[in-house]
């Protein structure tokens, strides 16, 4: 494979067509354009990233990177997990040091928040993989299964509130929610693709316990940017909206 090959930081956006909720999602339009080349072009942007590379399992979403100008490799469809997809791309990708798993609906993560969870691997050479994550904005989101809360990770509501409402918990406490990037060394990606599912893994089906469960440790960093994750049509609804806002005349675009 051509491309972001040697590359020393490489962003590989796993994006695959069937989904339960939304089958298709990464070709859903946002002002004309797929999800998939918005993200793809996000990525881009990123002070820190030297190269993009989607992963897919589907020519559809290939082609569509393609006609964009961008690059797409074929990965099987069976793969447990985004991480596992990007592990398959990444294998090629011999002389890369960094690998960054940027979610396929995420069409407006600011590019800085992406060099925020880089930039610390950088830095320390201790650290196997990094992620982001940021304050809780309410209750309603603490309750929200498809939010992802951060003491360990979970999709319940934690901490459980015995006494404390979750708007008294959100207001007094450290509680965080956790944004689906991911920054891998790659020797480290590869590794963590070969290890075995482990049951908090697929009790909370969140890959991510798999690097604690392992005894590995995740580093996370708290990020005050924030971005609208793409779970179900209702909230392809609120990209399109705030895209729309975004381009505006005066309105402020989305990190540098």
């Amino acid at each position: 494979m051509n491309g972001p090959a040697g590359k020393r930081v490489v962003a590989i956006i796993p994006a695959r067509y069937g989904s339960q909720r939304f089958p298709g999602k990464p070709l859903a339009l946002i002002a004309g354009r797929p999800m998939i080349v918005h993200v793809m072009e996000r990525a881009a942007r990123a002070r820190l990233v030297d190269g993009v590379l989607v992963a897919t399992d589907d020519e559809r979403i290939a082609a569509a990177v393609r006609a964009s100008g961008g690059e797409a490799v074929m990965t099987p469809g069976n793969l447990r997990s985004g991480s596992d997809r990007i592990a398959m791309a990444a294998g090629a990708l011999e002389g890369t040091e960094l690998i960054v798993n940027v979610q396929g609906d995420e069409p407006m993560i600011p590019p800085a928040m992406i060099d925020e969870a880089i930039q610390p691997l950088l830095d320390d050479p201790s650290i196997e993989a990094g992620t982001l994550v940021r304050r809780l904005r309410s209750a309603a989101e603490f309750q929200n299964a498809n939010v992802t809360k951060c003491l360990y990770f979970s999709r319940a509501a934690v901490p459980f509130g015995r006494v404390a409402s979750p708007e008294e918990i959100i207001a007094t406490s450290p509680v965080f929610a956790h944004i689906g990037l991911y920054v891998f060394r790659r020797e480290f990606l590869l590794e963590f693709a070969a290890m075995t599912e482990t049951p908090l893994e697929t009790a909370e089906q969140l890959e991510q316990l798999r690097i604690l469960e392992h005894g590995h440790t995740l580093h996370a960093v708290i990020t005050g940017r924030d971005s609208i994750a793409v779970d179900t049509p209702g909230d392809l609804e609120r990209v399109r909206a705030a895209y729309g806002a975004e381009r505006r005349p005066g309105a402020r675009h989305a990190g540098p």
